[in-house]
């Protein structure tokens, strides 16, 4: 009876930093396919140099999108969609192996842990963080959502032992690059939406991004870091509407 083959799904732009020990993690893979949007760092070449099949996608449709472009480029019978600042612990690979061999669900979640400028975050409602990353083919697609896209399947997912390790922000000019980038996407999301925006609701917005992530989600035990988390989600939500209230008067004139 032929063994099941696994493949690896993943985008990326500018990805030098984490992918080579992304790449390194999953190389009992069967298939890896790299859509990159038009990297300037030498990402493509890592990938290629790692066994990948890289595929030019540069006409950026958002983040699900894009990763069902990875999705339907493999042919494997089961994905695992991962990103490129995420890193495979060999228990988590140990699992994944013996999950598609004698398979109990047709998806399954993973234990990510992330980081944030060096520190390990367990609390800020950053973890647990179980999400839903192996799927058989076919069973699962993500969602069409140009940011904060998710894995829709019908089926329930079971968890996988081991963990996810992942990089999500180096250092503090990754956290500014990414309040801009979220912030302008998740407006772009709410205004094809229909959603409305203000300073008032901004400012609003904001302050309870804060009060729920520092306080209701314990992001205080996390130390500095949390504080920091908390500081970002504030100012990621407090842009996203004053970018949607601007897209508002651009669309009115």
């Amino acid at each position: 009876m032929q063994e099941p083959t696994l493949g690896v799904a993943l985008i990326t732009r500018n990805a030098a930093a984490r992918l080579a020990e992304c790449l390194q993690a999953v190389a009992f893979a069967d298939q890896i396919v790299v859509i990159d949007g038009g990297s300037t760092d030498g990402t493509a070449d890592i990938a290629r140099a790692h066994g990948a099949r890289v595929i030019e996608q540069t006409d950026w449709p958002g983040f699900g999108p894009q990763k069902n472009r990875a999705v339907d480029a493999l042919t494997s019978d089961w994905i695992l969609s991962l990103d490129a600042d995420e890193i495979v612990t060999p228990e988590l690979a140990a699992s994944i192996r013996a999950a598609i061999t004698a398979p109990a669900a047709d998806v399954y979640a993973v234990d990510r842990l992330s980081s944030f400028c060096g520190h390990w975050i367990h609390h800020s409602g950053w973890y647990p963080d179980w999400i839903p990353r192996l799927f058989k083919r076919g069973a699962a697609r993500f969602s069409d959502d140009l940011v904060h896209e998710r894995l829709v399947f019908d089926t329930p997912a079971q968890r996988l032992t081991g963990k996810l390790m992942h990089y999500s922000y180096e250092d503090y000019e990754s956290v500014l690059r990414k309040l801009d980038a979220y912030s302008t996407a998740g407006a772009r999301q709410r205004f094809l939406a229909g959603k409305r925006g203000s300073l008032r609701v901004a400012v609003g917005r904001g302050l309870w991004a804060f009060v729920r992530t520092y306080l209701l989600r314990r992001g205080f035990l996390d130390g500095r870091a949390g504080l920091m988390i908390a500081l970002f989600n504030a100012e990621t939500v407090y842009y996203r509407f004053l970018k949607l209230s601007q897209l508002e008067k651009t669309d009115r004139r």
